[in-house]
């Protein structure tokens, strides 16, 4: 009789078990509500879990339905009318339906909501319910109007939630799970929601971020069994882990464009054969083979292969030392120069990256001092007042080129990295591109945009690292998507 008690016991403890994961992450989120903060942890854990938009994006980059069920536009690219799932409710049991869809729209749209991204919305001229859907019309077309409605801060939320706290604190939504608690500085917890539109999911009872900012600790944390999932695993550790049984890895791109930033107004760099030199005095398959250990995809743009309409420049100006001090010796610079790359300490990726590249750029005479800054030193310094020489950053991949290249662009011609430097082709180009509707002439647009970009060597484009994750054996459905998010929605524990 105990025997039998004690599997049974086992059993309970297993289903159980099989029902609840927990991740480890490396960023907590000042705010819950991605409608109103720009952070990119909410992303990662809410965005497809518990938030949901009209449309998402799927592994392949493609657009698919989320509440609306269909939609359609119109041949002027003016009028998107979208479809909405019978059925769908949030969390608290109320009807997401049209009334619901479009005040959670104009709620985006008032001037008193800090959204992070109002220009998205500056198109939108009125929304309008209609039986079984909503519709917008725009200003003018927006033919990246879906990439804009699949990203985390166009989520559907309720206005006015009957828990009557704020989605900052209480987040709500749509999705497979919903929220129970959060603990700031330790974790947040997710249970399955139980009133999901789509039957069978999610297969999980209970999800658990934990919060673990060390890259060793998450992994510890994960080899110790206290975590099930350990995400954005360095390379370094990634390998130790690649061949061992009790461990499944998955990685891809991540949609995210790693470039040495070049501070085009300050001599020499305003100089484009000084840009060139240093093109030609960098190893971009090198430093994927030191610093990601071949996690990662060389890039010659500022789009990633995952984009539509990226094109292959990484040939453009291949790794020649003796081209490059050519190129020096013309602009008189024989015995090169010194300069300063400004590093976000915070980030071990981008350092180490600057700091290959330092070394390659010393062989050619330029002489470069690598300064240590703290994340907010670099966003006041770098980013607001293009107080920098050179330097290494990530930009997050968007969905559409529109959205990636807007830096380029007659609307930023103070952003970091091209302050002192304009291409008015350019400029036109990226114009038209915001509202083209033709697929083909939009990829003429892009595929000339980007050459012009690589060809004036505004910023070096070195890789498109991937993310890394690492889980216990027997956890499947993980997938690597080209938005920051980690989608549990189809994830089993077996």
């Amino acid at each position: 009789m105990l025997s039998r008690c004690v599997v049974l016991l086992l059993l309970l403890r297993l289903c159980v078990w099989a029902g609840e994961l927990t991740v480890a992450v490396s960023t907590e989120p000042p705010s819950l509500d991605p409608t109103t903060d720009p952070a990119a942890a909410i992303d990662l854990i809410l965005h497809h879990n518990l938030y949901e938009g009209l449309v998402r994006v799927d592994p392949e980059g493609r657009y698919r339905a989320q509440i609306a069920e269909s939609w359609e536009v119109s041949a002027d690219g003016l009028m998107w009318t979208f479809y909405l799932r019978r059925g769908v409710v949030f969390h608290d049991g109320t009807p997401c339906d049209s009334e619901a869809v479009r005040n959670s729209f104009l709620r985006a749209l008032d001037p008193a909501i800090p959204h992070p991204h109002p220009e998205y919305y500056a198109e939108i001229t009125e929304i309008k319910v209609i039986d079984g859907g909503v519709s917008f019309r725009l200003r003018k077309p927006v033919p990246y109007f879906l990439a804009i409605l699949a990203q985390a801060d166009s989520a559907i939320v309720p206005v006015e939630p009957r828990t009557g706290v704020s989605l900052a604190d209480h987040p709500m939504g749509t999705g497979p799970f919903r929220f129970v608690e959060w603990r700031p500085g330790d974790r947040i917890v997710l249970e399955r929601n139980p009133y999901y539109y789509l039957p069978g999911i999610p297969q999980l009872n209970r999800v658990t971020f934990r919060f673990i900012p060390d890259d060793a600790a998450r992994v510890l944390a994960l080899r110790a069994g206290d975590v099930d999932i350990a995400v954005d695993v360095p390379p370094q550790l990634a390998v130790e882990l690649k061949n061992n049984p009790e461990f499944t890895t998955v990685s891809g791109p991540m949609n995210l464009v790693q470039i040495l930033a070049i501070n085009n107004v300050r001599e020499p760099f305003s100089d484009l054969r000084v840009r060139q030199a240093i093109a030609h005095a960098i190893d971009r398959e090198k430093i994927i083979e030191l610093v990601s250990l071949g996690y990662g995809t060389p890039i010659g743009s500022h789009l990633t292969p995952g984009m539509p309409y990226y094109v292959d420049l990484t040939e453009l100006y291949p790794y020649d030392p003796d081209k490059s001090r050519e190129l020096l010796a013309e602009t008189g610079y024989t015995d090169g120069f010194e300069t300063t790359m400004t590093l976000p300490s915070n980030y071990e990726f981008h350092v180490r990256t600057g700091e290959l590249i330092a070394a390659m750029l010393a062989a050619v005479g330029i002489k470069v001092d690598i300064q240590l800054v703290d994340w907010g030193t670099w966003l006041e310094r770098v980013y607001s007042q293009a107080d920098y020489d050179l330097t290494v950053i990530g930009h997050i991949g968007r969905l559409d080129p529109a959205l990636m290249l807007s830096g380029y662009g007659a609307e930023r011609p103070d952003y970091y990295f091209r302050r002192g430097w304009r291409n008015a082709e350019l400029e036109e180009l990226l114009k038209e591109g915001k509202t083209c509707m033709d697929p083909e002439r939009r990829r003429e647009i892009y595929v000339r945009a980007q050459r012009i970009i690589a060809e004036e060597v505004v910023n070096y484009f070195i890789q498109d690292p991937h993310r890394i994750i690492v889980a216990r054996a027997g956890i499947e459905g993980l997938a690597v998507y080209p938005v920051y998010v980690l989608d549990l929605t189809a994830v089993r524990n077996r």
